[in-house]
């Protein structure tokens, strides 16, 4: 009886496997028709949310992370480590009226666009504001509330978002 759970959970393991890699194989395939630019080896994962996607742009050795959000005018340079849950916001509400519920004020105009330049590692759950500019080799921390820009080579965390230190500097 023990044999055979083993070969049942081996064979269930080796599917399971199969699967996902021709998911992230079509996945991939599919976005290399849709996006404006899309890379080389670039790893969309499961339940990437990236609306019509007609204006992304993502280099080569680049992901999106398992259950992302991002707006479909991103931009997104070369070896860019995307963790699960990010979350990029696209627009905002407006809030500067307060003779009128802000519900009823609508949404900020257009929507900014995020650039994520080469080299950057983007943690788990990280949630960020319309318009960032990531710049290169950064480094942003898990559940970090991204919320203004910062130089390249930064380690940033937090919430709000801080400079914890330079990668430049040991």
């Amino acid at each position: 009886m023990s044999c055979f759970v083993l070969w049942s959970s081996t064979i269930s393991s080796f599917f399971s496997f199969c699967f996902e890699f021709r998911g992230g194989k079509i996945r991939y395939f599919l976005c290399r028709r849709i996006f404006a630019r899309c890379g080389n080896n670039v790893n969309i994962e499961r339940r990437a949310n990236f609306g019509s996607g007609r204006l992304i742009e993502i280099g080569d050795n680049s992901g999106l992370g398992i259950n992302c959000v991002i707006p479909s005018n991103t931009i997104i340079g070369s070896n860019v480590m995307m963790g699960p849950n990010c979350y990029i916001l696209g627009q905002n509400h407006k809030f500067d009226r307060t003779d009128i519920p802000m519900i009823q004020q609508g949404m900020t105009a257009g929507n900014k666009q995020t650039i994520i330049e080469d080299d950057v590692w983007i943690g788990r759950n990280v949630t960020m504001t319309s318009g960032r500019h990531i710049s290169k080799g950064s480094i942003i921390g898990a559940q970090c509330l991204l919320c203004k820009d910062f130089p390249a080579f930064s380690i940033i965390g937090g919430n709000p978002s801080r400079l914890i230190r330079s990668r430049l500097n040991k």
